[in-house]
This record gives structure tokens, C-alpha cells and sequence, in this order.
């Protein structure tokens, strides 16, 4: 974070495996307003890992420069999203006795009972870059939101833990050292996607959030207030153009304008007229139906579905009812998409565009920019894995995190 003549800004880095896209964001009396967003295409990344770190570190410079003329500011920190099978999610908790003469919870509490859940064995090769409360309990009585000065002798806490491999989280601060920027913190990209798209209501009631990318779907499960369940599937839009490409017989870049102007997930009831097709060599056309289409990339979506769906049954608890899917990432821009999730789900299903910042939202308000977005929400108020290069005072992460949830 930095000073300028807007106030206090804040920028959020999105490596993604198909574009790399910069947000920055001014603090205002009534929140966060963007003034700045600058993209550039990935092309050093598969699956959300890093497979060139020159072509990264050149999509990072390339998408922060054009985030910093936009701004007319100069980025030095930014909070980083990442994602990918490595990082893995479990829940665990935690039981402290309440120190202190007089029985009552304080601060040091509630640091100690935090740190007392994450003592779980994550393996050498893995750190934990998030463990968010979800509840608390004095002496049994659970559901307790901020237990700072109930009394009691007995302090637990439910928590969502999140892990990454120690070699993955080196090579994406490697590629951002060597863009000329430092980590301000590393974020598991579905909470900055959950923090722009989801409301508090639907946090509560319970809701599954799935965000599309070019080489991943992001998952999160949310219910009462907190994160259930997070996790990545190895599946997105980018293999969906391939499947276009094979099916048609035609070239990447023209399978990928194809999946944009005329994929679908359903007809709607409404006539459709055939599109051209260029071969492979260019040189003819040929007529394609949408119904061809269709039978391509419907069973690529179910196929995430089904995937998402497993990731789910295979983790939630059975007494964890579910109100709402909410489909987000360049993905859900794939028409039909909500209806077909509604379908598969059994839900109620939307599209999910960033609505809690101001300023630029004619240039954000879309669903791929939900993670760059929730970056510079989610980044200052979670619980980063870094801070300035230094580990955050841990009940000024807990403190910022509750209020965002429970406000």
C-alpha cells in the first residue's frame, strides 16, 4: 500500500493462466474505489503453476504498467492471488484455557486458540497462507462471533485452514520480486473472488461459489458466515477451447473466438442460424450449427460440475444445507451457463460480477475481474501469508477479518 493525492492505494495482482491483470484502488470515506486495471496475456502458466518465469514476470510488468498510467500512481506492493491444485483446504480446531485472573477472553485469547488450530501436520514441503475463524465457543456454547470479554475458562475456535506447496508460493514471489514489486500478501484467489461477488446474506445461508478461469475452476463453499470448504479444479475455459478446436477442426485462436461469440449452454427454445468455420490451413470455410456446438461444450461444463459436486459431497458435513450457486471467471460469461448450473445443482444459480468497490466499475463490473477486484478487498482485511515482508500482527488479521464477515 502507498500514499497519492487520492489517499491511502492499494493494488492486487491476478496471474492467471490466460491473462495477468492489475487492479489498483483508492481508500474513500465510503470504501474502495478502482483507479486503475491494466491486463496482459499469460502465457508463462498451466493450471494456475508457473511454468516460464520470463513470460510471467513480462505479463506482470506489462499489466501493472498499464494499472499505473491508468491510476497515475506508482505500485510498490501488491496482495497476489494464487491457485492450483497444490493448494489444499481442511477445517480444524482449536482449544485454549482462557488466561487471566478474572476469567475474561482477551485478545491474547483469541491469538493463542487461532494459532492452537493450526497445529496440524501440513508436511515440509507446505505452509499454511490462510486460517480463517469461523466461529467460536466459550465453555461449550458454540456460534459465538467475537468472544473478546465474555467470561469463561474454556476458549475453542472453528477454522478453515488453507495450504500451498512451498515451491509453487516461491516462484510466483520470485516472478513478482523480479516485476520490480513486493508481496504485500499471498491470497487462495476463491476468497478475493467470494469477497467482490458474494453477498453477507448468501455467505450465511449457504452458497458455492465457482469460478471459471482460463486453466482452472476455483471452488469455495460458504456457510454460516465463514469459508467451509476451498479448493481448485484443474479444468477451465482454455480446455474447453481446446475441445472446440478438436471437434471443429480448427486452430486455437479460432476456437477460442468461436467459444466467445457463439458457444452456449442452451438454446433458450430459439431458432439458431449455422456460423462459418475456418479449417486449420485458413484457405476454406465451412457451416457449423449451434447444436454442433453445443454438443461440444455442454459436456466439458458438466464435466466441471461433476467435479465441483464431488470437491463438495466428499468434504461438507451432511447437515450443511446449500441456497445458492454463484458462477464467476471468464467462464461464466459462456451463455446458458446459470440455467445449466441451476439444472446440474438443484440451485438457484447467477453470474457473479465485482459490486463492492466504486470508482472504474463500468471497467470491473465483469466476471473475470472478480479475483484482481477481490484482491484489493479481501487482501488488506485476511489473513495474507506476508505483510511487507513480514508476518501481520496476528489479532489485527483476526479483528479485520471478523468485522468484514460479521458487519
Amino acid at each position: 500500500m502507498s500514499k497519492s493525492s487520492y489517499g491511502t492505494t492499494i493494488a492486487g495482482l491476478d496471474i492467471g493462466t490466460t491473462k495477468t491483470c492489475a487492479v489498483v484502488a483508492t481508500s474513500t470515506p465510503e470504501g474502495l474505489d478502482v483507479i486503475g486495471v491494466g491486463e496482459a496475456p499469460s502465457t508463462g502458466l498451466r493450471k494456475g503453476v508457473i511454468t516460464d518465469l520470463e513470460e510471467t514476470v513480462r505479463a506482470i510488468e506489462a499489466a501493472t504498467e498499464k494499472a499505473e498510467r491508468m491510476a497515475g500512481v506508482h505500485i510498490s506492493h501488491v496482495y497476489v492471488g494464487v491457485t492450483g491444485e497444490h493448494v489444499h483446504s481442511t477445517n480444524n480446531r482449536g482449544v485454549v484455557s482462557i488466561s487471566g485472573e478474572d476469567h475474561e477472553v482477551a485478545r491474547s485469547d483469541v491469538r493463542r486458540v487461532v494459532e492452537a488450530s493450526k497445529l496440524i501436520d501440513v508436511g515440509a514441503d507446505r505452509q499454511i497462507i490462510h486460517a480463517l475463524p469461523r466461529q467460536f465457543a466459550v465453555d461449550g456454547h458454540d456460534g459465538v462471533s467475537d468472544p473478546v470479554g465474555m467470561a469463561g475458562t474454556r476458549l475453542e475456535v472453528d477454522t478453515h485452514i488453507i495450504t500451498a506447496g512451498n515451491t509453487f508460493i516461491t516462484n510466483v514471489l520470485k516472478c513478482v520480486h523480479r516485476a520490480g514489486l513486493e508481496p504485500a500478501g499471498i491470497v487462495f484467489e476463491p476468497l478475493a473472488s467470494s469477497a467482490s461477488t458474494l453477498l453477507a446474506e448468501e455467505r450465511y445461508v449457504g452458497v458455492v461459489l465457482l469460478d471459471i478461469g482460463g486453466g482452472t475452476t476455483d471452488v469455495a463453499v460458504y456457510s454460516g458466515g465463514g469459508a467451509l470448504h476451498t479448493s481448485t479444479i484443474p479444468v477451465g475455459g482454455n480446455t474447453l477451447t481446446n475441445d472446440i478446436a478438436l471437434g471443429l477442426k480448427t486452430t486455437i485462436a479460432e476456437a477460442e473466438s468461436i467459444k466467445r461469440t457463439y458457444a452456449a449452454a442452451s438454446s433458450n427454445g430459439h431458432a439458431e442460424a449455422d456460423f462459418p468455420v475456418k479449417s486449420l490451413d485458413g484457405k476454406t470455410l465451412r457451416r457449423v450449427t449451434p447444436a454442433q456446438l453445443r454438443a461440444i461444450v455442454m459436456p466439458r461444463v458438466l464435466e466441471i460440475f461433476r467435479l465441483a459436486k464431488a470437491h463438495i459431497e466428499s468434504t461438507l458435513p451432511r447437515d450443511v444445507v446449500l441456497a445458492e450457486i454463484v458462477l464467476t471467471g471468464g467462464g461464466a460469461q459462456l451463455r446458458g451457463i446459470d440455467q445449466m448450473a441451476a439444472e446440474f445443482f438443484g440451485l438457484p444459480a447467477r453470474m457473479g460480477v465485482p459490486t463492492s468497490v466504486g470508482g472504474l466499475t463500468d471497467a470491473v463490473r465483469k466476471p473475470e475481474y472478480a479475483t484482481a477486484v477481490g484482491l484489493v478487498l479481501f487482501g488488506p482485511k485476511g489473513d495474507g501469508a506476508i505483510w511487507n515482508g513480514r508476518s501481520r500482527t496476528f489479532f489485527g488479521q483476526i479483528a479485520s477479518w471478523w468485522g468484514e464477515m460479521w458487519n
